[in-house]
C-alpha cells in the first residue's frame, strides 16, 4: 500500500496548480465552527466531526467558502452582513458562509425528512421510515435556500462545489440549471438503500432526478455490498440508481489528509486516517472529465487498509 504524507503546504501546492482560477465552495448542514455563549464571552469551538477533520484542511488550503446551517446560539451576531465570518479563529484561512432556517423549517426539512425519513429507508432500519409532504415541501424549500447562498458565493463564475450527504438530495440539480458553470460534487455518507425499499419512497423520481445534477456522486457503501460489486463485472452502479448520460464508472481510491486541527493528530499518514476519520470504504461514481482533479484531492478512504 502506498504510504503518503498530505501536509499544508503540500495540499495548497497540489490545489493552486489542479484548480487554479475556480473557487472552491463546501456544503453541509452542520458548520465546522461554531459561535457560542460561554457566560458573558462569545467563543468558537470546532465540533467534533470526522467531515470537519477531512475537509477543514482542503478548505484552508483552497481559501474557499464553506456553506452550512447557523446553529450556534451567539452565530448571527459573529457574522458580517453578508452572513460570512473568516475562520478558524485567530488564523483565518477561508469563508464561513451561514444559511438561516427558520426552526420550524428545520424541525420539518432535518428532522423530519431526512432524519425520520431518509436515514431509516437508506439503512433498512426496523425502525418504519415516515414520510410527510410537509417534510417534503420543507426539505425542498431548505435546499433551495442553500442554493441561493452557493450562487450568491459563485456570483456566476465557474466554481466546484462539493455537497455532503442526505440533506441536500435536490441541491445539484437547482445549482446546475442556475448556474451551469458549475463542477458539482456530492457525497451520501449513508448506505443506498435496494432498489425494492428504494421505490417506496413517495418522491423517489425527483430525488434521483436532483442527484443526476451532480457531476461526481459519491456513496458509502457497506464492506459485504464493495466486496460483491468489486468482484462482480455487472455491478457497475449502485443498486436502486440508475445513471443516464455520461456513462459513469465507480472508482475506488484513498483519501490522504493532514490532520492539523486542535485535536493534534499531526500529519497522517494513509494508514492512519480511517481510525481517526471513523469512515469506511467509499465507491464514487464519476460521470464528468472534467471532475478528475477533483478527485486527487477528495478520495475515498478504505477502512481495511
Amino acid at each position: 500500500m502506498t504510504r503518503a504524507v498530505w501536509t499544508r503546504q503540500s495540499l495548497h501546492e497540489l490545489l493552486q496548480r489542479d484548480f487554479a482560477g475556480v473557487k472552491v465552495i463546501a456544503v453541509s448542514n452542520r458548520e465546522p465552527y461554531i459561535h457560542r455563549r460561554s457566560g458573558a464571552r462569545i467563543e468558537c469551538v470546532q465540533p467534533a466531526s470526522g467531515l470537519t477533520v477531512a475537509l477543514d484542511p482542503i478548505m484552508r488550503a483552497t481559501g474557499g467558502t464553506w456553506v452550512a446551517h447557523g446553529s450556534g446560539d451567539a452565530d448571527r451576531v459573529s457574522v458580517d452582513a453578508f452572513d460570512r465570518v473568516a475562520v478558524p479563529p485567530g488564523e483565518p484561512s477561508y469563508t464561513l458562509r451561514r444559511v438561516w432556517l427558520d426552526p420550524a423549517l428545520e424541525e420539518r426539512y432535518y428532522y423530519g425528512l431526512a432524519n425520520e425519513g431518509l436515514w431509516p429507508l437508506c439503512h433498512i432500519a426496523f425502525h418504519r421510515p415516515v414520510f410527510r409532504r410537509s417534510d417534503w415541501e420543507s426539505y425542498r424549500e431548505a435546499n433551495r435556500i442553500f442554493a441561493d447562498a452557493v450562487l450568491e458565493e459563485a456570483d456566476g463564475q465557474p466554481a466546484f462545489v462539493f455537497i455532503q450527504d442526505y440533506h441536500f438530495a435536490l441541491l445539484p440539480r437547482m445549482l446546475k440549471e442556475r448556474n451551469p458553470n458549475l463542477t458539482i460534487a456530492q457525497f451520501w455518507h449513508i448506505p443506498w438503500p435496494n432498489r425494492e425499499t428504494f421505490r417506496t419512497f413517495p418522491w423517489k423520481e425527483e430525488l434521483l432526478d436532483g442527484l443526476l445534477g451532480n457531476d461526481l456522486l459519491g456513496f458509502h457503501l457497506r464492506d459485504v455490498a464493495a466486496a460483491e460489486m468489486n468482484g462482480l463485472p455487472g455491478a457497475r452502479r449502485p443498486s436502486g440508481i440508475d445513471l443516464v448520460g455520461d456513462g459513469g464508472e465507480f472508482v475506488v481510491e484513498p483519501l490522504i489528509v493532514a490532520d492539523e486541527s486542535p485535536a493534534g493528530h499531526g500529519d497522517l499518514e494513509e494508514d492512519e486516517l480511517p481510525a481517526v476519520l471513523g469512515v469506511g470504504l467509499e465507491q464514487v461514481v464519476d460521470g464528468a472529465q472534467a471532475i478528475g482533479n477533483a478527485l486527487r484531492v477528495i478520495r475515498a478512504v478504505d477502512a481495511d487498509s
